[in-house]
């Protein structure tokens, strides 16, 4: 391989960067070809041409191979320039117009790379004739109304900060670009076939259209690969979101993915990626540090002696607002200034005895940017009386980016005074009373002001200490990047005179002069050479940016400090004034030249400037680190010398760390310049940024690190991490150490090119290592930048870092949007920059969003403070206006889909209890046939006629009490008065309704003693009652539906109620909602004739039905199940035993009684047991919020049963009045047993937080407990705390395996680790056994499966319109497959879970068998081909966002849906977004296809606590939840 010189040529600028394009993209040409295209181009010019080139092999040493060099500065670029056109208006405005360029979002020519913006122009323009339905995310047009920009901070005519790398990179979008793309499609509207950019996508459908094409789709996405392509399906062309549903909110879109089709598996390395192959570098030293002599030692010395002889010589002149010189402090001035400042510090603070400081402490230097002269007095002042500055930036707010880690640093650094200005102080944050606010974090501080007037002049016999420079700290900074503390040497400030060897020469300085390069350049080297400083504040660059220029004109500078940002505000604003000459400045050090965007600034300068006198060679781009201080800066060149070569790399071989000649057809090049050599008397070598410092090849991208005198000292206070920075030993690719000088890291990466010239090429802070390859912030800043940002982003802001996402880097990229910018401008944009950066630089953006203009958090000199951006994305709070995720196609490392292996079938061999090596999982109660009872209860079959029984035995024993919601008694019934009323609903029922025995009757009662009359009277009349909840009279639309589907269901022939509610079934409302006509008839119980009947019902056999059970499920399906008199007997007979009730026990019930176990203790238990039973309406709760509690607390009631809602409406209510309850006199220490009525997987964080809260009242931790039933089964499992049988147990269980369908148990705390606790003690008379679904045979004990379940009160069967036998036969009488030779009848719960042989024993003497429910069968969500259950993803996903009420997930075509309810302000919707796809993606491995941020209480949850999540998902497809934000994830 070769490298091209291309020397001074007479080649047109066209011609030569059409060479340098072709030269690029050779490839592994033939030197036929080569010189076939080569003459081609060059064929007009020959004459003028030969000779001018040559060809060199490749030097041998320290070379890099496969690299192209390109020579700067030719005779024709010169001549060209000089041809140059006059610039254009945004160059040549006046000063008013070059504010109205500067605002808001206008794209200036300011960081111009023609060859980075032809990469982005090919990349855009290969989707010119292709299309892609991409689904806009959709929002509330009210929600995100940005205020105006300049509301919201102060204007900044700035749009980078002095440290910002973004706009010094952003390459203005040539006309080429514009016509290569068409303006008025976007990206996102381009349906393409396949094309080379990384995303999935979606088709866009209107409601109506789900025919035909969603299937074809669903086929494109399951052959949908991740790499690095985008396979997008053909669409329609893409509309509008306001043109489609011009009234609508939200719209719904199809997105079909197959489940696994998207998912690659964990990436392997490419084996074609590039490697390096040059030989191991060895360090390069600098020319040697010559031996001066006459010099001061240190920088203290350097001040005494021009303090004392050249006291008037000039040393640092300050600029007003306007520019102009306001301020020159002398020498003479600063060293009797300096002197007074060190004595006040050392002897008048404190006392003679007590000093307040001492040589060695640390004091804090606050002053302004626009103060140059006070800050130099500072520092020279803490440096004679040997206290250690800590220069810091002026806090502004309590809430300054960043603020807090200050303080922080500042307490650990001792320090307990700051210094600052008088005009510093009086601007500080004030309180009321006058003194300044205690900022956030910070320690508090004493103040000292620095004004020479209150100062202490020194005796004539005082002198400072002087000593030599050594080792000890000399001051610290702080490196705003990761707030860190560097200690520097005073070393440092030796060696700053060689880059100036000149003295007196004056220097314009236009950093800042408290950090980094301004502060060694313009401060030490300044008054180590006795040199001139002008210092240009930031303010003044704002309003005059053409200042510095002008300084350096006005005062015949020779050398000037500048950035990047300073070149292209000079360029733009040159035509203010054209008389300045730049002819004087033999060195324009350019501190961020080392930036591989500075190139085109620093071109573009001296194209323009070239005319003003700007000498080529004194362009000096330097290279700098907080650790090392000055790394390498380019010396002025010899006039007419030749310029050094340049680099243009490969972005793709950059990505693996290799230099490679840009040779792909994207055009993905990267052109840097040197920065010049190694420093004089110091040593340099690239070692691998990661891992052990091991010298990187020469053709190998690493870390640069530098031995000199020069650089920082340690990290204050990090002892490790110093050690790896700071005492870094290189080691050869055997670990052997080479040398045994130490290095220091600088936190560059670059590589040592021929001549020992550096080149940078990144920096560590921005490298971004995704899935084993380098990229650099800065680089991909400067793509979105060259995506027609002009529309969209505000001033060119923008944010790149990376966040660790599922075991890799993610990048995240986050601009501040224009206030006047359109959703479909900005969507179109960031649609367009994730094409553009996946074509660029071959990775995907996994998030890209937008935030309000100027809200994102600031450095002090207005740039982007990157780690508090990324600190604001992490925890939800940047508040972005607009997102984009795309995590499908940046996750590409998941575990591959799981294929299903048979389970256990029948030819399993079974040895007693064992199936597959495992004891088979089954449990059982009590046997009821051992259990002796005198109760004389136990000779009736049918609870009538125990009601009956009861009614002469003991009258006047009340049965219920009802409450109402001041805790008072409305209604009660003793056993007769209930039998009466019984009777005389009977006796209507005969005579108004005609019903005739068999018929079905809807009871429509609130909850109360009225239902259970109605309901014992359909008994004596030998119907069939069907309880029903009675529509909400406010919401009858949604309520009224379901009561009408239950009467159509049930085939009811009566219904009856009371006279309110049968108005209201009548009414104008209900007609609106249903057909009220075709009600059957209706009954009203008010008023009751006093009637009996002349004889009570008695079914012929216990097998006759007794009432039918209807509820919804969480599925959201109808269902009703038939319970016999002796399912009914049985069921009461089991809770008797459990709860062991009897006629002096009282409880309390704070049920729905419609349904399930509630219904069962509320109108059945109390008959057959004759205890008493408190009823509380959960309804009245929300009245009352203490009347359950002050229930229990007023009849001592030791044992109550609620459900998970009115536990969670005490909890949130009642959490922060537990003082209150206190007051009231309520005490919980009667309660015995607390049960959970509820139909799913135990709460435990729920009933831990209740116990935990009431604790402080008498609540025991053991009195919470849960029960278990299902629709087969209505209870399972019942605790109660105290009776026979061991305490519910809890376990640990691995997420993963739950996945697989397997149990393993682990230790609390470990990873992926669920806590799950025993769904109750299983009733007697049960058994259940664990079976696999799938195959219906048994399981081992550490698999999860179906729970069956066989029990006499196990209901009959479903009811339903069409009696389905298949159905019956399948969930109420089926058998297992194999295994069960007694052929037992078992019913299917629905439920998956697992049973666990205990180490405690129940009572029968054996060891207890656990029960644990998991979850519904019919929720759990088949992804991947692994089983999730939903509740397990809402629970992770509630707990990411203080504003999470609630949170409900689904899938939609094998998309996981996540719909969250926001209790928090609207602008943090979008917050969400990431944090949801974060979490489920880190602890479920699932990638969320959609996010749905809704208002609270809009998930539907039924009056058992449990979410309807099945009625949500119709609710989203049906577009009725009125979403504050949709979010689509790519």
């Amino acid at each position: 391989k070769k490298i091209l010189f291309l020397e001074n040529s007479a080649l047109p600028l066209r011609i030569m960067h059409n060479l340098f394009l072709f030269l690029a993209i050779l490839g592994d040409i033939t030197q036929k070809g080569y010189e076939k295209k080569r003459s081609k181009l060059l064929s007009p010019y020959i004459p003028q041409t030969q000779g001018r080139q040559r060809e060199l092999l490749l030097l041998s040493d320290n070379h890099i191979p496969n690299f192209l060099f390109l020579e700067t500065e030719s005779a024709v670029q010169k001549e060209h320039r000089n041809q140059t056109p006059a610039p254009s208006a945004a160059q040549t405005s006046a000063p008013s117009k070059y504010h109205r360029t500067r605002s808001g979002g206008a794209r200036d020519e300011r960081y111009r790379s023609d060859i980075h913006t032809e990469a982005v122009q090919a990349a855009l323009a290969k989707h010119k004739e292709q299309k892609m339905a991409l689904p806009m995310p959709t929002k509330r047009r009210s929600t995100f109304v940005q205020s105006p920009a300049d509301a919201c901070t102060p204007p900044d005519t700035s749009s980078a900060s002095e440290d910002e790398g973004s706009l010094r990179r952003q390459a203005a979008l040539s006309a080429a670009l514009q016509q290569s793309l068409q303006n008025a499609e976007s990206w996102i509207n381009r349906s393409i076939q396949g094309s080379s950019t990384s995303s999935s996508a979606s088709s866009t459908l209107s409601h109506g259209e789900v025919k035909g094409t969603s299937g074809s789709l669903a086929d494109v996405f399951a052959n949908t690969r991740i790499g690095r392509s985008w396979v997008y399906p053909r669409s329609s062309n893409y509309v509008p979101f306001s043109s489609q549903h011009p009234g609508n909110s939200f719209m719904i879109y199809n997105i079909f993915i197959t489940s696994g089709g998207f998912f690659g598996t964990v990436p392997q390395p490419d084996p074609n990626q590039p490697k390096p192959e040059g030989r191991q570098m060895t360090p390069v030293k600098g020319e040697p540090l010559g031996v001066i002599c006459n010099w001061p030692p240190a920088l203290e010395s350097a001040l005494q002696r021009w303090g004392t002889t050249q006291a008037k010589c000039p040393c640092l002149t300050a600029l007003d607002v306007t520019g102009k010189p306001v301020y020159t402090l002398t020498y003479g001035k600063l060293w009797s200034r300096s002197l007074k400042l060190a004595y006040t510090l050392l002897n008048k603070l404190g006392t003679k005895n007590e000093p307040v400081l001492k040589p060695g402490d640390r004091v804090a230097l606050v002053y302004p940017n626009n103060d140059p002269v006070m800050f130099m007095v500072a520092f020279y002042g803490c440096l004679l009386a040997e206290v250690i500055p800590v220069p810091i930036e002026v806090p502004l707010t309590r809430k300054d980016a960043g603020g807090q880690q200050i303080g922080f640093l500042l307490g650990s650094c001792g320090i307990a005074l700051a210094l600052t200005s008088e005009v510093c102080l009086k601007g500080l944050p004030k309180t009321q009373n006058g003194e300044i606010v205690q900022f956030k974090g910070w320690p508090r501080l004493k103040w000292v002001v620095t004004d020479s007037k209150y100062l202490s002049k020194p005796p004539k016999d005082w002198q400072p200490h002087i000593s030599p420079a050594g080792t000890e700290p000399a001051y610290i900074e702080v490196k705003t990047s990761e707030i860190i503390l560097l200690l520097n040497t005073k070393h440092d400030f030796l060696l700053f005179f060689l880059f100036f060897v000149i003295l007196g020469e004056t220097v314009v300085n236009v950093l800042d002069f408290k950090k980094d390069a301004g502060l060694w350049h313009g401060m030490f080297a300044n008054v180590m050479n006795k040199m001139h400083t002008i210092s240009v504040p930031y303010s003044v660059m704002k309003t005059c940016p053409l200042s510095w220029v002008q300084r350096v004109h006005a005062h015949k500078a020779k050398v000037a400090l500048v950035k990047c940002r300073d070149l292209h505000w000079a360029m733009m604003a040159h035509r203010d004034q054209r008389d300045v000459s730049l002819s004087s400045l033999r060195m324009l050090i350019v501190t961020d030249g080392a930036n591989p965007w500075s190139v085109s600034s620093c071109d573009a300068f001296l194209s323009l400037f070239q005319s003003h006198g700007l000498k080529p060679e004194a362009i000096c781009p330097c290279a700098t680190s907080a650790e090392a201080m000055t790394v390498a800066i380019r010396r002025p060149g010899v006039p007419g010398a030749p310029l050094p070569g340049r680099a243009i790399l490969s972005m793709n071989g950059l990505s693996y760390g290799v230099i490679r000649v840009n040779t792909e057809d994207k055009n993905s090049a990267l052109t840097v310049q040197d920065v010049g050599h190694v420093m004089p008397g110091g040593m340099m070598c690239i070692v691998r940024p990661d891992g052990p410092p091991q010298l990187c090849k020469t053709d190998e991208i690493g870390e640069i690190c530098v031995s000199s005198r020069t650089g920082g000292m340690m990290y204050f206070g990090l002892a490790g991490v110093t050690k790896n920075t700071f005492e870094v030993i290189p080691v050869n690719s055997a670990g052997s150490p080479v040398g045994d000088v130490p290095f220091i890291r600088s936190g560059l990466l670059g590589f040592v090119g021929p001549g020992s010239l550096v080149f940078v090429v990144g920096k560590m802070d921005g490298l971004l290592m995704v899935s084993g390859r380098r990229h650099n912030a800065d680089d991909i800043v400067a793509t979105g930048l060259a995506v027609e940002s002009i529309k969209t982003v505000y001033r060119g802001r923008i944010a790149v870092f990376s966040v660790s996402v599922f075991y890799d880097e993610r990048i995240v990229v986050v601009a501040e949007q224009r206030p006047d910018a359109s959703e479909e401008d900005s969507f179109q944009w960031m649609s367009r920059v994730l094409q553009a950066i996946d074509s660029i630089h071959q990775v995907g953006v996994y998030c890209l969003a937008l935030v309000p203009a100027n809200t994102l958090p600031k450095t002090p000199l207005g740039g982007i403070h990157i780690s508090q951006t990324k600190q604001l994305f992490l925890e939800g709070s940047l508040h972005p206006c607009n997102i984009l995720m795309c995590p499908h196609t940046c996750v590409t490392n998941l575990p591959k889909p799981r294929q299903k292996q048979p389970g256990v079938g029948p030819a399993s061999v079974m040895v007693g209890n064992l199936v597959a090596g495992k004891r088979i999982a089954q449990a059982a109660g009590r046997d009821l046939g051992q259990i002796e009872e005198n109760d004389l209860v136990r000779k009736h079959q049918f609870l009538a006629e125990i009601l009956q029984w009861r009614a002469q035995a003991t009258p006047d024993h009340v049965l219920f009490m009802l409450l109402n919601a001041k805790g008072t008694t409305v209604c009660t019934a003793s056993c007769l008065q209930l039998h009466k009323r019984a009777e005389r609903i009977a006796s209507v029922l005969g005579d108004k309704g005609h019903l005739n025995a068999g018929d079905n009757v809807v009871l429509l009662y609130p909850p109360g003693i009225e239902l259970i009359a109605a309901f014992y009277g359909c008994l004596y009349a030998g119907c069939i009652p069907v309880t029903v909840r009675p529509p909400h009279a406010q919401n009858l639309a949604a309520t009224l539906p379901t009561v009408r589907m239950i009467v159509d269901v049930s085939k009811a022939a009566c219904i009856l109620t009371t006279q309110t509610l049968m108005r209201l079934l009548r009414s104008r409302e209900a007609a609106a909602a249903v057909d009220v006509k075709t009600w059957p008839t209706i009954i009203d119980t008010d008023d009751l004739p006093r009637k009996r009947l002349p004889q009570l019902y008695k079914p012929p056999t216990p097998e006759m039905l007794a009432y039918l059970d209807f509820s919804v499920s969480t599925t959201g399906m109808l269902t009703g199940v038939k319970m016999s008199h002796s399912a009914v007997n049985a069921l009461c007979r089991a809770i008797k035993l459990q709860c062991e009730l009897y006629s002096s026990r009282q409880i309390a019930i704070c049920l729905d009684p419609y349904c399930g176990l509630g219904f069962a203790l509320w109108c059945l238990c109390s008959v057959y047991s004759g205890h008493q039973s408190i009823l509380i309406p959960p309804m009245e709760l929300e009245n009352n919020l203490f009347l359950w509690l002050s229930t229990v607390n007023q009849y001592k009631i030791r044992d109550t049963f609620c459900s998970y809602s009115v536990m969670e409406l005490c909890t949130k209510g009642l959490g922060n009045q537990v003082e209150v309850l206190k007051t009231r006199g309520i005490n919980l220490s009667c309660i015995r047993t607390c049960v959970v009525v509820a139909e799913e997987r135990p709460r435990i964080a729920l009933q831990q937080s209740f116990s935990k809260l009431f604790k402080d009242i008498g609540l025991s931790p053991r009195a919470v407990s849960t029960t278990f039933g299902s629709r087969v089964n209505v209870a399972i499992c019942l605790q109660v705390t105290g009776t026979s049988g061991p305490d519910p147990t809890t376990v640990y269980v691995d997420l993963k395996s739950l996945r697989h369908d397997r149990v393993r148990l682990v230790e609390r705390g470990a990873p992926q680790s669920l806590l799950l606790s025993e769904s109750g003690k299983i009733l007697p008379g049960v058994k259940v056994v664990i079976v696999n679904p799938e195959t219906k045979g048994p399981v081992g004990d550490s698999h999860l499966g179906e729970i069956w379940v066989n029990s006499p009160h196990t209901a009959s069967g479903y009811y339903t319109i069409y009696d389905s036998e298949t159905l019956q036969a399948d969930h109420f009488n089926t058998r297992l497959s194999f295994g069960d030779a007694a052929q037992t009848l078992w019913a299917r719960t629905g439920y998956l879970g697992f049973v666990r042989r205990t180490e405690l024993t129940a009572a029968t003497g054996e060891r207890h068998d656990a029960l644990y429910v998991v979850g519904a069968l019919d929720e759990t969500l088949e992804l991947r081909g692994l089983r999730y259950h939903p509740i397990d993803i809402e629970t992770s996903v509630s707990r990411i966002h203080r504003s999470i009420a609630e949170c409900a997930v689904f899938t939609w075509t094998n998309l996981l849906v996540v719909v969250v309810e926001l209790c928090g302000s609207e602008q943090e919707a979008l917050d969400l977004v990431p944090l949801v796809t974060n979490v489920v993606l880190e602890e479920h491995y699932l990638i969320v296809g959609v996010v749905v941020v809704v208002d609270p209480g809009v998930i539907p949850i039924n009056s058992r606590g449990e979410k309807q999540r099945m009625h949500l998902r119709d609710s989203f497809l049906a577009d009725q939840l009125d979403p504050i934000y949709v979010a689509y994830n790519m």
